[in-house]
């Protein structure tokens, strides 16, 4: 029992066994507790620096993490940036090569129309389907995958918005952009490389075509005993030019260039060719009308004997027409011995043509006729038998068969028309 007194008071409590282990217990446990604090205030130094330490870890994960991200992000963009760069070089080489091809196409402008005024065929042959194609063209693509290419190149450089079904058939190339925009290119880089072979290709023909022509008129002149130029260089024909110079080495051209210079060579010595064929008497001077009399000895009308016949004769009635047989210079119009009323055209290189037995001239001395241009009329004067037309072709002087000029006009009408 436990008593308590305080003054008067006093009281009295009993103090059984279950209270004192309750209050053993109770000290017990705070003993524990105290201890266990104790404790872990001794241990909270360690602790705590386990937790900063694992915390400062996890803080060098993360930051190294956002590191590698930016490190990808910087290199996405620096490749993004590298694509676009390469992609506008691209853009830049491909307009510099279409700036080229219509340079180009301006100089083969001016080309092509002289060949087609000197009658060359400049029409673009196109392969066709049993014709293989150009190396250059050896791609395994079609027609529609160009124009695919060709659309999307034209997208990627801001020309076209993107169309879906388009956006569809390149969704499975492989790659990049950079990847996707290589084959584009290439594509369009043939198909312009393609179109400069076939210039290049075009202006070998033409310039194959005009010196195979202008070998041909050449030979056919030859042919008529004319003394002309193998080459015939325009020094040689043309004697009146006066051009010269100090030499100097030509610059260096291009390919395009080369080919182009080639064919102007071509196409001056065709013209020139052609401007001495047109001058010479090559015409009928009448056309449709029958041969009486050919070139060389025969029996003279008037004395019955062999004589030497200079010319040939048209049947022609009296006011028949009567054509130069070629450009030239009217040197005699007027009666003329046995050839009565006589018209004798200078040519140039030594030639002239006579035509005799006129019944009407319609030239006088100086004048400037044409191929084709009337001159006189047809009639019996001088020594005749009757109404026709005697026609000489003359070469310095001396009288040459006017059948060698006939025949070598008709041949030379395909080339020269």
């Amino acid at each position: 029992m436990l008593i308590l007194a305080s003054g008067e008071r006093v009281r009295h409590m009993t103090i059984r066994p279950w209270m004192a282990a309750l209050a053993v217990s109770f000290f017990g446990l705070f003993t524990i507790g105290y201890l266990s604090a104790t404790a872990y205030l001794v241990l909270r130094d360690d602790l705590m620096g386990a937790s900063m330490a694992r915390q400062a870890r996890m803080q060098h994960e993360y930051e190294d993490r956002i590191a590698a991200l930016r490190a990808q992000v910087d290199r996405i963009t620096s490749r993004q940036l590298l694509d676009q760069q390469v992609v506008e070089d691209k853009v830049e080489k491909l307009m510099e090569q279409q700036m080229a091809l219509a340079n180009r196409q301006g100089k083969l402008g001016s080309v092509l129309e002289r060949a087609e005024n000197s009658g060359l065929d400049t029409e673009i042959a196109t392969p066709t389907e049993d014709q293989p194609l150009d190396s250059t063209e050896s791609l395994d693509t079609t027609d529609a995958d160009k124009h695919a290419s060709i659309e999307s190149f034209d997208t990627l450089i801001g020309k076209s918005k993107p169309a879906k079904t388009r956006a569809l058939s390149f969704a499975a190339i492989d790659g990049n952009v950079a990847d996707r925009a290589d084959k584009l290119f290439s594509t369009v880089t043939l198909s312009l490389k393609g179109i400069e072979q076939e210039q290049l290709d075009h202006i070998r023909s033409l310039t194959a075509n005009a010196d195979v022509r202008a070998d041909k008129i050449h030979d056919i002149l030859k042919n008529t005993g004319l003394k002309l130029p193998a080459k015939l260089a325009a020094a040689e024909l043309d004697p009146d030019s006066a051009i010269g110079g100090p030499f100097v080495e030509p610059e260096t051209a291009s390919e395009f260039e080369a080919s182009i210079s080639g064919l102007d060579i071509a196409l001056d010595r065709l013209e020139r060719v052609k401007a001495v064929a047109r001058k010479l008497p090559f015409a009928n001077p009448a056309p449709n009308r029958q041969i009486t009399s050919l070139f060389g000895n025969r029996v003279d009308p008037f004395f019955g004997r062999l004589a030497m016949h200079a010319g040939i004769d048209f049947r022609q009635k009296t006011g028949g027409k009567v054509r130069a047989t070629g450009a030239g210079t009217v040197v005699h119009a007027g009666t003329s011995g046995g050839y009565g009323n006589m018209v004798e055209i200078d040519h140039g290189n030594g030639i002239t043509t006579r035509y005799g037995h006129l019944s009407k001239v319609l030239v006088k001395e100086g004048d400037i006729v044409n191929e084709g241009d009337l001159i006189a009329l047809s009639g019996s004067t001088g020594r005749s038998t009757g109404p026709h037309l005697h026609y000489e072709v003359r070469r310095n002087g001396t009288a040459v068969d006017p059948m060698r000029f006939l025949n070598a006009g008709l041949k030379l009408t395909s080339y020269i028309e």
